[in-house]
């Protein structure tokens, strides 16, 4: 392999990982990475509807100042500061799916990152960044300039 086409020796495969060991750690990273990003949108839910409840806040008020006061009240009774699944706030949900899925699940991948290929991340993603390099050229190297 030409200079250009070496890897970052923090994701070269480790001597006895073969690559159907690469490309099953590589799907197990995929699969940890979609949860990452089913997590992004439970956040994205959590605030939104934080949100949402401020802005029926505002409403309350405004419709106080236009002397709709029955409506005002039902939705400060009715809505304000309601649960969104039975017992639950949505920082709640956020908690139960960190604690029974997300940090289980990411220990798991962890793990298996650690014994198999000695704790190299990525090692399918470093293999394709080598491949697709276009050789010599300053903004393809294998690694960030060196401070």
């Amino acid at each position: 392999m030409d200079s250009n086409r070496e890897m970052d020796p923090a994701h070269q495969v480790p001597d006895g990982v073969d690559e159907k060991t690469v490309r099953a750690l590589g799907a197990l990273s995929k699969a940890l990475e979609t949860t990452e990003r089913a997590r992004g949108h439970l956040y994205g839910f959590h605030q939104l509807t934080g949100t949402a409840d401020f802005e029926l806040g505002d409403a309350v008020r405004l419709l106080r100042e236009a002397g709709l006061e029955e409506q005002a009240a039902r939705i400060e009774h009715d809505l304000v500061g309601r649960n969104v699944i039975p017992g639950h706030w949505t920082f709640q949900i956020i908690e139960a799916y960190n604690s029974t899925y997300y940090r289980p699940f990411a220990a798991v991948e962890r793990d298996i990152v650690d014994k198999v290929a000695g704790g190299r991340d990525h090692l399918l993603e470093a293999r394709l960044k080598t491949i697709r390099r276009t050789p010599h050229h300053p903004d393809h190297s294998a690694t960030p300039p060196s401070a």
